[in-house]
């Protein structure tokens, strides 16, 4: 099919239920700490080793994501299918980001994160693609699930783990009880995503390109680089 020319083309301090059918509690303003929910009895799941490198191209279709078939070339009677990605992220998704920017504890956390090691504009495209995957309503997303799946992006994709764990201190200050609470909530949230938790460069560059300007896209560590 190569060698025929086709003839048409197409182109710094630190419920209601989801559809896993379990509630999330949710971090109150003042009272830092969310109550413990019904947690499965198994233990936790051990997070994947295979790191996404930021400049590999993606061939594999993100799991969280549909498939379709659209035709590529059209000659004659063949034609050539290409199999496209559907996103889960919707417009809402992008919406629940954008107010949860503007909670206080989540800007105090990004602004102490001056060397992007936990939040650039990838790990928090990935905040976005969970909250698609999660299956929660857009008004049930609070604090607590900015800053769990931004800890589950750093799993995913850091090799450094260690910065991650200023997440308890802006969450909790130093109260280190509420930590267990957290990764109990933690494998709630991936198990609502049915476990699918690797996210594509292309999907984050889709996710930034539905609203370029939003200021968090400029969280590039390239501009770090001396």
């Amino acid at each position: 099919m190569a060698d025929h020319q086709p003839c048409s083309q197409s182109e710094d301090q630190s419920p209601q239920p989801s559809s896993s059918g379990y509630p999330f509690d949710v971090v109150d303003e003042e009272s830092p700490g969310p109550s413990a929910p019904w947690v499965d009895p198994c233990p936790l799941p051990e997070s994947p080793t295979r790191k996404r490198g930021r400049d590999e191209s993606d061939e594999e279709t993100a799991p969280g994501a549909k498939d379709i078939w659209v035709v590529e070339t059209l000659c004659g009677l063949k034609m050539k299918l290409k199999r496209q990605r559907v996103s889960s992220v919707l417009p809402e998704h992008h919406e629940v980001f954008k107010r949860l920017l503007e909670d206080p504890v989540i800007q105090r956390f990004l602004a102490w994160d001056k060397n992007l090691r936990v939040s650039d504009k990838y790990l928090l495209s990935m905040v976005i693609a969970y909250f698609g995957r999660a299956g929660l309503f857009s008004w049930q997303y609070q604090r607590i699930h900015f800053f769990i799946a931004l800890y589950l992006a750093n799993d995913m994709e850091e090799d450094n783990q260690a910065p991650k764990q200023a997440i308890f201190s802006f969450l909790y200050g130093k109260n280190r009880s509420q930590r267990p609470l957290f990764h109990k909530l933690r494998f709630q949230f991936i198990r609502s995503m049915d476990w699918k938790t690797r996210v594509s460069r292309e999907e984050c560059e889709e996710i930034q390109a539905f609203d370029p300007d939003l200021w968090v896209w400029g969280r590039d560590r390239c501009t770090l680089m001396p």
